[in-house]
């Protein structure tokens, strides 16, 4: 039986002897797809009592993060999400405190924050609010206090939100288990109630969250606290955990689609004709009778019906591609009235950029360039949404009557949000096409530098005919691969656009460019760090000449050698 993540929590927060309560707290459970896609969220906040501002920031901080973190697309990861929001907050409010309080300090509060997704916790935290983890009758504080003592009876807040235009937050990430329990505590209650205290009051009321914070509150101000208390508590009740037979039921809810061939309809769609067929798929061209227009449809294959991981790649597909809004990345579309399992694109009329260098196999620079930089534009929409394609090639490249280049086939995105949600079955994407995939992927280290790698050898192709370590039936582990110059197949072009594609090329990611705009720029500009040579060696210019020259040596020399052991 499937669980969804479940979590009970509560909050109590007083003023205590100050006239203002400057504390904020709240948490954020979605109520709908979101918990799955972002999780759950709570936070504390606690304004500074120099700060004039103080009780407004930690009110906006909380309040802000909650609604934010929200609205960040799903395909960020956590840590990503929480760092451009708080970065954003953090600058509004030292902005805000420099007009309105003419001070750099005029809008300054702690902030901790816990979002739990999947099965992880990831903590957020800067300034002396405190979060705790509690599991089997033991509670670790797992945030430190950005305070710094001077004197024995003097400390002041070395890191808080609003006073710098740059933040430093504290991350880290824990596997959660039911039961667990994160308690938040401004120092109002910290700097008068013991952990172990603290730890006992939870034992307690470990079944009244409500009753729970009010006793810590209550034991708080006993003990002579006069600053503001706030307490929340987050308890795990269940954690999202499927099987099999689960997440089969789930993405089988649409039935799989009826035999399809010219002039059948299903739903609003009248077939025209089967453009592509595979073990994996069918790809027909159809006619929007809503619309009266063209549209791919996409079938998944009855090969794969009881398989849960190709099923879940072929929806992930479709999630990848409606979330990318980009003129030179295939658009698919969406379908409110959909009976049965597809997926529908627009359809493009043109032909593959693997159709046009088969035409033109040494395409001329400058139009090389414009296709280029058009693909860079699409793979940078994927880039920006925290994804990466890892399947580009010629063949996954369309280019439509006026010459506008799109991006196709999602099957192998990787999506960095996405993998932080725990699944019990393996996902088995589609891997990369050998000779177009960084060779980093093959041990399954794949970053934005390996579209970069993918990019390259499509600009090598196009400029050459060629691949640039060679037509591979099989994956050649990076200490092997041995770069042929561009130069060898197309002597018109330049050295240093050699260069370029030499270290976009590079087997070793680290040595690669790490934007595409610096290696687009550097095919249009000559770099004075490609040395410019006249001569190339023989391994460049001709590899198997190389190899050849060298084993006659190596046999001559052997030669050379039984005739000197002979004749001694």
């Amino acid at each position: 039986m499937s669980s969804l993540l479940e979590i009970d929590y509560a909050v109590s927060s007083e003023a205590g002897d100050k006239q203002e309560n400057a504390d904020a707290a709240d948490a954020r459970v979605p109520e709908d797809n979101s918990i799955l896609s972002k999780g759950v969220a709570a936070a504390i906040a606690d304004g500074m009592s120099s700060s004039e501002g103080g009780k407004e920031a930690s009110n906006i901080c909380v309040s802000g993060f909650l609604n934010d973190y929200f609205s960040t697309p799903d395909s960020w990861t956590v840590k990503s999400s929480v760092t451009k929001v708080l970065g954003a907050l953090n600058r509004w409010l030292y902005s805000q405190g420099q007009m309105r309080y003419d001070s750099a300090r005029g809008m300054v509060t702690t902030f901790s924050a816990l979002i739990i997704k999947s099965t992880t916790a990831h903590i957020f935290h800067v300034g002396d609010s405190r979060i705790y983890h509690y599991r089997n009758h033991q509670l670790e504080q797992v945030t430190r206090d950005h305070r710094v003592w001077v004197s024995k009876d003097r400390d002041f807040l070395s890191r808080a939100m609003g006073i710098d235009p740059n933040v430093d937050i504290d991350y880290k990430s824990l596997a959660v288990e039911p039961d667990d329990i994160f308690l938040f505590v401004t120092d109002g209650i910290s700097g008068h109630v013991t952990d172990n205290r603290l730890k006992q009051l939870i034992i307690a009321h470990h079944d009244n969250l409500q009753a729970c914070t009010k006793a810590m509150m209550e034991e708080a101000l006993h003990k002579g606290s006069v600053d503001n208390v706030t307490c929340q508590l987050l308890k795990v009740i269940s954690l999202p955990t499927q099987d099999e037979d689960d997440i089969l039921q789930k993405i089988t809810e649409l039935p799989f689609p009826p035999f399809l061939g010219p002039g059948m309809t299903i739903d609003n769609y009248e077939i025209l004709r089967e453009l592509h067929v595979s073990k994996r798929s069918e790809v027909f061209l159809a006619l929007d009778k809503e619309n009266d227009s063209r549209v791919i449809l996409k079938t998944p294959s009855v090969n794969y019906r009881d398989e849960p991981a190709y099923l879940d790649g072929f929806l992930h597909e479709e999630w990848v591609g409606k979330r990318i809004n980009n003129a030179h990345v295939l658009k698919v579309l969406d379908t409110p009235r959909r009976t049965f399992l597809y997926n529908i694109s627009e359809y493009i009329e043109g032909q593959s950029l693997r159709q046009w260098i088969d035409d033109h196999p040494q395409t001329h620079m400058n139009k090389a360039r414009a296709f280029l930089h058009q693909i860079a534009e699409g793979l940078r929409a994927f880039h920006r949404l925290e994804m990466l394609h890892l399947d580009l090639k010629p063949e996954n490249i369309i280019i439509d009557e006026w010459d506008i280049l799109k991006i196709i086939d999602f099957g192998s995105t990787h999506v960095a949000g996405a993998s932080e949600i725990t699944s019990t079955f393996r996902q088995h994407s589609p891997q990369g096409t050998i000779n177009y995939s960084a060779p980093e992927c093959l041990d399954g280290y794949c970053s934005n530098r390996s579209d970069i790698f993918s990019l390259g050898v499509i600009a090598y192709e196009l400029i050459t005919g060629k691949l640039p370590y060679g037509d591979n039936d099989k994956p050649v582990p990076a200490e092997k691969l041995r770069y042929i110059s561009a130069r060898t197949h197309n002597s018109d072009i330049q050295p240093w656009v050699d260069g370029a594609l030499r270290k976009a090329l590079h087997p070793n990611p680290q040595k690669r460019y790490d934007s595409m705009s610096e290696f687009l720029y550097d095919l249009s500009h000559a770099n004075e760090k490609f040395e410019i040579r006249d001569f190339q060696p023989l391994l460049e210019r001709n590899p198997i000449g190389f190899w050849r020259s060298t084993s006659i040596f190596f046999f001559l020399l052997s030669l050379y050698l039984i005739y000197l052991l002979v004749n001694q």
